[in-house]
Order: structure tokens, then sequence, then C-alpha cells
């Protein structure tokens, strides 16, 4: 999820609690003070029946007909009325089930309130003569309970409206707010080594965004200066450096060839000059290859390459120049789909980083056994590579893909530290990793992961 969905998603969050707590407000009021003029009404019931009560007597005849010519009848309007004694005790009917506080605050002599729903009761004590009577009046109110239901209806779609209002609102801000950070970002990734001439639109003001804006381009300028640097040792180096090398190593071959009569020291000094000579070509042709896998694969062709016809010239390549490998190769873990093992890259570049690994593990097993696998995950095409060799230390794991690094245990091995580095840059260039297991004197097995196409 982008920054841009986050803050969005934050906005509605925060505007859904703010909402939900108002509605919530609103909905405890109304809910407390919506019937206040229903309970009135009751209250007046009772207060005028028991007046009536007192006036009239026992009489219900008459009472019944004062009550029809004064008092308007409300919903399913019920009136219990009951008596006490001296001592205050009351005998009403046990059918009527009320909570115990609402026949304490009778006790009390206060006005009784109590809702069931939509049935609201009202009731009260009153002193006649030598025993009190106890008026309890019930009704509904459809209205006013309608109302309510009303209300939070609307109060439920309020909420869902204000926050999908707030989603949109919060989308269109947030998208306004991000536009120069998106047209910083389309623009950054059209840069490459290829042309880091090229700079980010400046931006007008002094906000964040003007200063990431500034702080790229002056990372740009210092990226641009590091390139043409390492452009303009590569080239010094290949014409500078390997021609005469290439002279000292041709003219110690034809001194060594034509140096029969000169004394074994000699022969030997120019043989030693030689192997050096080549030796030291090796390390800079290496050293080359290491500084130009940096660059921008676009300068590279790019295809898609097949990794098991891959494997198969990796072992072909070897065997010209190591006959005695044992290479073993296991494509029996391959999908039946063979394009789930197409990779996109460059076939020379792979081809290099596979070979360097392989090599290594023939040379540092003694030619052993090496098992060489192809796999595919979820996400991720897997090169196996595992050795019978000498394994790594595991002191020294974490060096051994920094230039010119050997384990302590490879001194009987001829090399010079770059192959692992070269095949790492290649592998990051195509988006990839090396993860490594070993145990020395056991063997050690590298596995390339590297993504599938899509």
């Amino acid at each position: 999820m982008n920054l841009n969905t986050r803050i969005t998603f934050l906005f509605a969050i925060l505007s859904a609690i703010i909402i939900s707590l108002l509605s919530g407000f609103v909905w405890y009021f109304a809910n407390e003070f919506a019937f206040e003029d229903f309970y009135k009404r009751l209250e007046a019931r009772v207060n005028i029946a028991s007046q009536i009560k007192t006036a009239t007597g026992t009489n219900t005849i008459e009472y019944q007909q004062v009550r029809q010519k004064y008092l308007e009848r409300l919903p399913q309007e019920e009136e219990q009325l009951f008596t006490a004694d001296k001592a205050g005790k009351m005998a009403f009917d046990k059918r009527v089930h009320l909570p115990s506080s609402f026949y304490k605050n009778i006790e009390s002599g206060q006005m009784a309130r109590y809702r069931n729903e939509n049935v609201f009761y009202a009731g009260k004590y009153f002193k006649s003569g030598p025993n009190g009577y106890i008026v309890i009046i019930s009704a509904k109110d459809p209205y006013g309970y309608r109302e309510l239901k009303d209300l939070q209806k609307i109060l439920f779609a309020g909420f869902f409206l204000s926050v999908a209002l707030s989603y949109f609102v919060g989308r269109k801000f947030s998208n306004f707010t991000f536009k120069p950070i998106r047209v910083l970002i389309k623009k950054a990734k059209g840069i490459s080594a290829e042309n880091l001439h090229q700079r980010l639109p400046g931006i007008k003001g002094n906000d964040e965004i003007a200063e990431i804006s500034q702080t790229f381009n002056d990372m740009l300028d210092r990226l641009e200066t590091a390139f043409e640097t390492q452009n303009n040792f590569i080239s010094n180096a290949s014409h500078e450096l390997r021609t005469p090398l290439t002279i000292i190593s041709g003219e110690a071959e034809l001194a060594v060839f034509k140096a029969h009569h000169l004394s074994p020291e000699l022969q030997k000094s120019l043989a030693i000059i030689q192997t050096e000579a080549e030796r030291l070509e090796n390390i800079l042709t290496s050293l080359l290859s290491l500084a130009q896998s940096g660059f921008d694969g676009e300068k590279q062709r790019w295809e898609d390459i097949r990794l098991d016809e891959l494997i198969w010239d990796v072992k072909a390549s070897i065997d010209l120049v190591n006959p005695d490998n044992k290479i073993q190769i296991d494509l029996s873990r391959l999908p039946e789909n063979p394009e789930s093992i197409n990779l996109h890259g460059n076939l020379n570049l792979i081809k290099l980083a596979v070979t360097n690994i392989v090599n290594n593990a023939c040379k540092y097993s003694d030619n052993r056994i090496v098992e060489l696998g192809l796999s595919v995950t979820r996400t991720n095409i897997v090169i196996n590579v595992k050795d019978q060799g000498i394994g790594i230390p595991e002191d020294e794991l974490q060096h051994v893909f920094e230039p010119f690094f050997r384990a302590s245990n490879t001194t009987d091995y001829n090399g010079y530290g770059v192959g692992l580095p070269l095949s790492l840059n290649i592998i990051r260039l195509h988006k990839g990793s090396i993860a490594i297991k070993t145990i020395q004197e056991s063997g050690t097995e590298m596995s390339i992961l590297l993504p599938r196409s899509r």
C-alpha cells in the first residue's frame, strides 16, 4: 500500500471516528430527552387522576366520566391504582412487573419513571385520608418512538455516506498533494547511466518536495562525476594497461621460446616473467569486467533466456577448460510450463556469473561431484550449485563478496578474489540475489535467486 492510499485511509478512519462519536452523542441525548414531553403528559395524568380520585372518593363511575371528559386517552393507555396502609406498605398487584427502583422512588414520594422499549410508565404516591394511593399510568408513544427509529436510520446512513465522502475527498486531496512527487518519481525512473545529464524538474517554493528535488539533483551531479571518472578509467585501463601487458607477455613468451642457449637460471626467470605477465593480464581483465558489470543494464542487449539451456552451455564451457570436472545436472524439479524458467536479461553476463560460481565449485572441491540444479518457486527461478569441497570458514562468510578477498583455506588454489564479486554484481543487475550455505571441510551450496519473467 503506497503512501497516497495510506493517507487516504487514515483520513477516512479519523473522519469515521469523529462522525461516530458525534452520532453517538446525538443518539444518546435524543434517547434521553426525546420522550421528556411524553413523560410530562403521563405525569400530568397521574396528578389529575390522583386529584379526581381524592375528590370523588371511590365512585368509579364518576371517576371514569370525569376522566373521559377532561383527559385525552393516549395510545394503549392503562391505569393502575393501588392502596397503601398506614404503615406505608403498598398492596399493589404482583402481576405488574416493574423494577424495584421504580417502586423505591414511589415510596420516597417522588414521581417515578420507567421505560420498556416503547411502553412508558409514570407513578406516584398520594395521601388521602387514613390510607394513601399509588397511581401508575402506562402508555405507548408510537410517534416519538418512530421518530427515534428514523433518527437512528438517518445517523447510520449519514455515517456511511460521510465516511464515503471523506474517503473521496481524502483521495482527491491526497492525489493533489502527491502529484508533484509522482512527477518526480516518473522523471527519476527515466534517468540511468546512459542519461545522467538529465535532472529532475525544479519545484517552486521552500517546502519538503522542493528540497527533495534539489537533493536528488545534487546526488545526480555527484553520480555523473563518479560515472565519468569510472568510464575514463575503464577506457584508459583497457588501452594504456592492456596493450603493454600484452606486449610484455608476448615478448616473454618469445624469449622463453628462444632461451634454450641461456642458463637454466635465466630460463627460469623468463618463465616467471611470462607467468606473472599472464597473471597480471588476467587480473586486469577481471577488474575491468567487475567495473563494467556495475553499469546500467540498458547498455547491454536484454532478451528472454531459457535457463535450462543456459545450464547446459555453462557445463559445455567448463568442459573445455576443465575436462576432469564431475558436474551433475539435475533438472528433475522443473515445472511443466517452459516459460516459467525464462529470465529477461543479458545472456553473456548471466552465463559469466553462473560459470564463475560453478567453476569455483569444481576448483575448490578438487573436481569432486558438483550438483548443478534448476528449480522454480512462486516468485523466483533458483539455480543451485552444491559442491563437496573445502567450504568457507564461518567467520569469513560475510566477506566472500568483497573484491580481492580470499578465504584463509584457499591459499593452495589459484585465484584473484574477483569472480564472486563479479557474479554478485551481475545477479544484482538482474534484480536477483545469492544465498550461501557452507560447512567447512564438507562443502558449499550457493543458490542464485532470479526473478521470474512476468
